[in-house]
């Protein structure tokens, strides 16, 4: 790996903290989940905890895009009433002026969300303007397995004095 690439994959590992520790990061809810059928129940629930996460830049790869993307891999491990680990894969961009950059991302998340047991999707998009960051985070419609079978939601992050704090808003039939 060039020395060059290693600059821009840890500046855009940099900028996916800032969007998470520069000020709160808020979902943006997406388009309404579809009616679960009627003999079924929706609960909505809210669910928080802790998460580590790490993230080893990749190499680019040979004649897949521009080399100038940075790409990541996400290996994190969620705590709380999400108890998980997730792998996933970042790209990212981070421009020449200072504080503006952008990074989108995918992780298949598996585990137990308040007792019930499966996997998901999420779908990251994330942009910081000269500082102001936006970050949405959505499940992936449809991606959930097991007792996670029909799950929607939105999930915030936050980085309080170097602690990775998670938010999950989400609907699930009843069981």
């Amino acid at each position: 790996m060039t020395n060059r690439f290693r600059a821009r994959a840890a500046a855009a590992a940099g900028m996916l903290l800032a969007l998470a520790g520069g000020a709160t990061a808020r979902a943006q809810a997406g388009s309404p989940a579809p009616r679960a059928p009627q003999r079924e129940t929706v609960v909505t629930n809210h669910a928080s905890g802790t998460f580590e996460v790490k993230v080893t830049p990749q190499a680019p790869e040979e004649n897949v895009g521009d080399p100038g993307v940075g790409r990541l891999a996400l290996d994190k491990q969620f705590h709380g009433d999400l108890e998980a680990a997730s792998k996933g894969q970042m790209l990212a961009v981070r421009t020449e002026i200072e504080g503006s950059a952008g990074y989108v991302a995918m992780e298949r998340v598996t585990g137990t969300l308040q007792g019930r047991t499966g996997s998901f999707a999420l779908q990251h998009s994330g942009t910081m303007n000269r500082g102001a960051p936006v970050l949405t985070i959505t499940v992936v419609p449809d991606s959930g397995t097991g007792q996670l079978a029909g799950l929607a939601g939105t999930m915030t992050i936050n980085v309080v004095d170097g602690k990775h704090l998670y938010a999950f808003d989400y609907t699930l039939a009843a069981p």
